[in-house]
């Protein structure tokens, strides 16, 4: 077994322990609003970064995964999800009220960076402002929008006028100064490099990258408030494969089937949740697939080679995922307690099919190291470009293939076990080079682990016994969690950490329903990685990071 298994005989630190915990920042804290999930804090809004400077220090939450904003009829509230890196499960929720005539509290991005674009996605959507915040702009809706769409109040009758000042040439006030050449630069919002609608706002100083600042928004369609008004079993599991709509669907249904299961206490057969995890990682190759294509395709234009190579091995999981779940990108196959059916039918095609592509694809990930790895125009355009070292890339949130090839070994699959991960032989691939080589080689590395876990699963499923195959737990028709519940659950998706947080309100819709996207705090990094760096290498970075505009703007 490649998992470790924690010793019985290490002693957990004190400071882990919900009580422990409080005691630390007790002069912060109001009173305890625990989360299922995790223990919750309910801190002053002028205390927010010493409390989380605390807990980040002495508690060993170090990973600030999700910053969740709602409105209550009486109150305004933030909600920090902290985890550790070195172990997820250990949680704790920092909630901050604020009153409704004044929803003000202090910024958290002096003691976690990736707060910046968290809490401008609140006051975008929720309308909370937090005070010394360095860009107090809104992230995904223009900024003379009136209103804040998930408020209580907000008129969807409103209509929205953008005036014509908000197309006037940034630099019409620019002089040419005495020293340097500053120049500002448009990258996208359509331009392939930018991988879908992604507007990068460039300053270069000569040929060097001074300042990138991502404009996202263009894709935003308020998800979360789609979500918001449908209901528990029926109505919401369609939308998440609208996320990463890289072939990730079955990841992003397992994340929110995740939440809702654990919220409802709803069990999952083990014959499905192995389905489950054999089709989570079908989804998982195919959307590395189009990684490593596109990325080969960014860098040194490698169209009819490597990306048409990616297409055609991609195309086959495709092949598989279609006869699986009856679809090819939007598959709606999974189910509350279960998956929607069975495997199909004959079983004996179905599992030859897939062992046909499991004995191809080592040959075929030999032939990428040698286009791809091997190559030496891509390591001269990667190696030691767009570095990111570990440090940086906790302070911002990042995970998946991102954080692991800054050297950072955290997977939610090996780390917070769920499905079937944690009865199966498989390793987690890590890098520390921390550069755009070690981003692709990593992905590259977890096709192999995905095979693993792939050959495990129809291996199980082969030998199980016909009478004992349930593919869905007995779920009541109408699903009404406890009025005022609240959870956040994560899985490991294609590109890292992808969370859903939920409160109930005791009817079938949640009251508030919060998407943790792991590319939209993947994305923060980009600046980081690219400034003093050129332009090939600010679109390598950019490619180094997969990301998908969908699940960055929801």
């Amino acid at each position: 077994m490649s998992l470790e298994e924690p010793d019985p005989t290490d002693a957990v630190p004190a400071a882990t322990s919900a009580d422990a915990m409080e005691a630390l920042v007790s002069e912060h804290v109001l009173s305890r609003d625990d989360h299922l999930n995790a223990p919750g804090y309910v801190v002053r809004p002028d205390a927010v970064q010493d409390t989380l400077s605390t807990l980040r220090t002495e508690a060993g939450l170090d990973h600030l995964s999700c910053v969740t904003a709602q409105e209550y009829e009486d109150r305004y509230e933030s909600i920090y999800h902290l985890k550790s890196y070195d172990d997820p499960t250990h949680e704790a929720s920092v909630v901050v009220p604020t009153p409704k005539d004044d929803p003000r509290s202090q910024t958290a991005e002096p003691v976690f960076r990736t707060a910046d674009w968290h809490e401008r996605e609140a006051y975008d959507l929720v309308g909370i402002e937090y005070e010394d915040h360095p860009d107090p702009r809104r992230i995904l809706l223009p900024e003379t929008w009136q209103g804040h769409p998930l408020s209580l109040n907000y008129d969807q009758e409103r209509p929205q006028i953008v005036p014509l000042s908000e197309h006037a040439n940034p630099l019409q006030d620019d002089q040419r100064g005495d020293e340097g050449e500053t120049m500002f630069l448009n990258i996208g919002p359509h331009h392939p490099a930018t991988h879908g609608v992604l507007h990068l706002k460039t300053t270069l100083d000569g040929e060097q990258v001074v300042d990138v600042d991502p404009d996202i928004g263009y894709l935003h369609r308020c998800e979360e408030q789609i979500c918001q008004n449908g209901t528990y079993r029926y109505q919401i599991m369609p939308y998440p494969d609208r996320w990463d709509y890289i072939s990730a669907g079955l990841l992003n249904e397992w994340a929110y089937a995740r939440a809702i299961e654990d919220m409802a206490e709803i069990e999952v057969p083990e014959y499905a949740q192995v389905i489950r995890t054999l089709g989570a990682e079908l989804c998982r190759i195919a959307a590395h697939m189009l990684a490593i294509g596109t990325f080969a395709l960014d860098v040194y234009g490698d169209f009819t080679a490597i990306f048409m190579y990616a297409v055609r091995d991609r195309e086959k999981v495709q092949n598989i995922l279609e006869d699986l779940t009856g679809q090819r990108l939007m598959f709606n196959y999974f189910r509350l307690g279960g998956v929607v059916w069975d495997l199909p039918e004959p079983r004996e095609d179905f599992f030859e099919t897939i062992r046909d592509f499991l004995d191809d694809l080592p040959q075929a990930l030999e032939e990428y190291h040698d286009l791809i790895s091997q190559n030496e125009i891509l390591q001269v355009r990667t190696v030691d470009t767009g570095v990111l070292p570990p440090e940086v890339a906790k302070s911002y949130g990042a995970t998946g293939p991102v954080a692991r090839g800054s050297g950072i070994d955290y997977d939610l699959r090996r780390d917070d076990p769920y499905g079937y991960y944690d009865e199966l032989d498989w390793d987690v691939v890590t890098d520390d080079g921390c550069d755009n080589y070690s981003r692709l080689f990593v992905r590259l590395r977890e096709l192999e682990e995905s095979a693993k876990i792939i050959e495990q699963c129809v291996d199980l499923l082969e030998d199980w016994p016909e009478d004992n195959r349930t593919i869905q737990s007995n779920v009541p028709r109408t699903i009404r969690p406890e009025d005022d519940a609240e959870i956040y659950r994560a899985v490991e998706g294609a590109k890292g950490e992808l969370g859903i947080y939920l409160r109930s309100d005791g009817t079938e819709k949640p009251a508030r329903f919060k998407i943790r996207s792991p590319c939209f705090s993947n994305l923060q990094t980009l600046p980081e990685m690219s400034n003093g760096e050129y332009i090939p290498d600010l679109v390598a970075s950019l490619g180094s990071l997969d990301i998908v505009l969908g699940e960055v703007d929801r």
